[in-house]
């Protein structure tokens, strides 16, 4: 199987971004549960959901990679 460029700055571009915006949700999360913590039963579940959604495009981009 071989992999053309377009595939690989797909895959690149598209795991790199939804691993910060990952890395950024968790963090501000933290931080949120860290000043509030009786809040955090509505922090974490807006945490999960905004992470399921940055995976999910990080997914997408490697279908995209795999069609190339």
């Amino acid at each position: 199987m071989t992999f053309s460029v377009s595939g690989g700055l797909i895959i690149a571009i598209g795991g790199l971004l939804p691993a910060l915006a990952i890395g950024l949700i968790g963090a501000k999360a933290m931080e949120a549960i860290g000043r509030n913590p009786e809040a955090s039963g509505r922090i974490l579940p807006a945490m999960l959901l905004g992470m399921a959604f940055a995976e999910a495009i990080a997914i997408y981009s490697l279908i995209l990679a795999f069609m190339k």
